[in-house]
């Protein structure tokens, strides 16, 4: 992926109906081609004469594990961008502060008031298991959005909707590591030790540190859930750590944390390295007056449309399109585009912005 290339999802390039479709093909007198019967059952099923999909009452829950974190709030308009499109509601919920129990809670809720689909994001690799089963056997399709179980794990789960997060921590490592001599010293952050939105991350920084092989050492530093308290830790270890040369952020607020230590105390515009991830409009200032060096857009707004949709033709079509696992992909956010971030609409979290 080139460094400054943002990748849009592929749908938004390819909007066409399948009535559409299946009316150019047969103009061409391709319908035999396309499996004989198969053509008038699918025109059998159009919402009407001029195509198009009809609109739901659906409800659907997201649990999210940091509710009010500026990291959803374009999220949060995907859902909502969603919700109008296919005329569905969604309830917002899970917890503040990370805390799986009440998570957990709000998804045993969901399953209590017949919410018609649960997306969660999937912080605890077994935590979810018994809700996530007792939805599914209950008729209430569950997909997974932001973090994921791992590979292998029982969860019952129908998709999962975010970046693959260990590739995409290694991803990061290996662009921030070239600022790094041979022998430096950094920070890596973390929120929550062990969460699964940050632990991958962390992990694929550290594998991507020993597969360089220059002697680079690290500590890593439990920063907290509270944007205040990741402040107060950071700038705390970089006072007694002078000879750090990067500071690197696995989240949204410990990332911008790094970039209010790093303006406070010049570590970017001395030549050390600061990044990590997400749009929270201070690292995007950072970035714009050279404290930060890079941070990593993951899509959010995706994250919050793709599962209201997945959610919504499961429903609609019987089970019969099944939710599928969407990489909401890659892209680094420098000073050679940040501008396009920073005049960007609610698509990137805007709060006064509306859809063009």
């Amino acid at each position: 992926m080139e460094d400054d290339v943002r990748h849009q999802a592929e749908p938004t390039s390819l909007a066409i109906s399948r009535r559409k479709a299946l009316a150019a093909a047969a103009s061409l007198g391709l319908g035999a081609g396309l499996g004989g019967g198969i053509v008038p059952a699918l025109a059998d099923t159009t919402a009407g004469s001029s195509g198009g999909l009809p609109k739901k009452k659906y409800k659907f829950f997201f649990v999210c594990h940091v509710t009010l974190d500026q990291f959803f709030t374009p999220a949060i308009y995907g859902i909502q961008d969603a919700c109008a499109a296919f005329g569905c509601s969604y309830q917002w919920t899970g917890s503040q502060k990370n805390v799986v129990s009440e998570m957990v809670s709000a998804m045993q809720t969901a399953i209590a008031q017949k919410a018609d689909g649960i997306a969660v994001c999937l912080v605890d690799p077994t935590a979810f298991d018994a809700a996530t089963t007792m939805a599914m056997a209950a008729g209430i399709p569950v997909v997974a959005f932001n973090s994921d179980v791992p590979a292998g794990s029982p969860n019952k789960r129908l998709s999962y909707i975010g970046q693959p997060l260990f590739q995409a921590g290694y991803n990061v490592a290996l662009k921030w590591l070239p600022h790094v001599p041979a022998g430096g010293h950094v920070m890596l952050s973390i929120g929550v030790p062990g969460s699964l939105n940050t632990q991958p991350r962390l992990d694929g920084y550290i594998q991507a540190i020993k597969d360089q092989g220059n002697k680079i050492t690290y500590d890593v530093v439990n920063t907290g859930p509270d944007p205040a308290t990741e402040i107060s830790r950071v700038e705390s270890y970089y006072l007694s750590h002078k000879n750090a040369v990067g500071l690197i952020g696995t989240g949204g607020s410990d990332t911008y944390a790094c970039g209010f230590v790093s303006n406070k105390y010049g570590l970017a515009k001395k030549g050390g390295v600061v990044a990590g991830f997400d749009l929270f409009p201070q690292t995007l200032g950072y970035i714009k007056s050279g404290d930060v060096t890079f941070t990593t857009d993951q899509q959010a707004y995706l994250q919050g449309f793709l599962p209201v949709q997945q959610l919504y033709l499961y429903k609609l079509s019987g089970g019969l399109v099944g939710p599928a696992n969407s990489d909401t992909s890659q892209a680094y956010v420098t000073q050679s585009n940040v501008d396009t971030y920073l005049s960007n609409t609610r698509f990137e979290g805007r709060t006064d912005a509306e859809p063009s």
